[in-house]
């Protein structure tokens, strides 16, 4: 398989000759079936540029959910068992491949909502503004638990907020929507790229692998390359190959979040509480003290725990029976006192981290 390139030809019959498990994560947007039986013009009698292509057409639902069931079974055995895979819809095509991902053994995580900030209007007025769409997101079976999850990158992305499965965005305008020679849109159902940063960040690792079985503009693998991923595009129409060559050539540097620490990452550099005594940044016989309403003193052992009174334990321990609750992060719950200062033991432990080149 070559990384970072666009292959020509139908998504089932191509992805019959990838290799078992090899995808770390698939977004798929398929053909929606939108069924439409008219064309549909504003009120001041232009026409709507919606999504009329021969590739969203179909003879009947069954002939939809036998393509769904096709592409979607050939996904789930590319698919690793530490991924997971994105399959995004409207309401007209959702609940169908939800139903067909079910059957196939896929286990749904969450459901996410796409709330459009700047939606169509319904110009006939006949039914409520349709401002969303739902995105499905599955590991390969229920039992595979250790799929990829970057719970506190996503948590610092969102601004130190857990993310919710809403996710408030535009559609994809301005700058950021591809254009042909004509002034038109140059695909009918360009995702913003904010979209896939989410995305991506949430369920891949740098150097992973991203598929995208209904290639399209292009934007699943603009947006892989500039976080540090590698892609692989299936792309059945070549006009649409063309327009997202073009992209993928004038790309801009990578995201500032490429570089950020995936949550593996964090796991690996956790610190023993008693590795600072080794590296005399804090010191046997020295006392932590608990800032604030508990204000409480311990004094720090040989071994890396602290003596409370009669009692003995870690840092989280210690932490934990003060406050009388189940757990405590000790790490932030304890301080040390410099130059009359209170200074979290977290700061210590970034210290060590930083020695270490960590």
């Amino acid at each position: 398989m070559r990384l970072n390139t666009i292959i020509h030809g139908d998504c089932l019959e191509e992805l019959k000759k990838f290799p078992e498990a090899c995808a770390d994560l698939i977004f798929a947007d398929p053909p929606y079936n939108l069924q439409l039986k008219s064309e549909l013009y504003r009120p001041n009698n232009t026409k709507v540029e919606g999504v009329d292509e021969a590739w969203d057409k179909f003879a009947s639902f069954a002939d939809y959910d036998a393509f769904c069931a096709a592409w979607l079974g050939e996904c789930r055995r590319v698919l690793k068992d530490t991924g997971t895979i994105w399959v995004i819809g409207s309401y007209h095509n959702i609940f169908r491949i939800g139903a067909v991902m079910l059957d196939l053994g896929y286990w749904i995580l969450n459901d996410v909502v796409w709330r459009k900030t700047n939606p169509m209007p319904n110009f006939l007025g006949t039914r409520f503004t349709n401002a969303t769409e739902t995105l499905l997101w599955c590991a390969r079976g229920e039992h595979c638990r250790k799929y990829v999850f970057n719970h506190k990158l996503m948590k610092r992305y969102n601004g130190g907020k857990q993310m919710t499965s809403v996710w408030d965005m535009a559609l994809c305008t301005g700058a950021e929507r591809i254009k042909g020679a004509d002034g038109k849109k140059a695909h009918s159902a360009q995702k913003p790229e904010e979209l896939l940063k989410r995305v991506i960040l949430s369920s891949s690792n740098r150097g992973g692998l991203v598929l995208d079985p209904f290639f399209g503009s292009g934007t699943t693998g603009a947006v892989a390359v500039r976080l540090g991923r590698n892609f692989i595009g299936i792309e059945r129409e070549e006009e649409y190959i063309k327009i997202a060559q073009k992209r993928l050539e004038g790309l801009g540097p990578l995201f500032s979040e490429a570089g950020w620490a995936q949550d593996k990452d964090q796991r690996r550099t956790r610190v023993p509480f008693e590795q600072l005594l080794k590296e005399k940044l804090v010191r046997s016989g020295d006392l932590l003290y608990t800032p604030g309403r508990y204000n409480k003193t311990a004094v720090v052992l040989g071994d890396g725990k602290l003596l409370y009174g009669e009692n003995t334990g870690s840092i989280h321990h210690i932490g934990a029976l003060i406050q009388g609750s189940p757990s405590c992060n000790g790490w932030r719950f304890w301080h040390t006192r410099e130059n009359g200062a209170h200074l979290p033991l977290c700061e210590l432990r970034n210290e060590y981290l930083r020695r270490r080149g960590l």
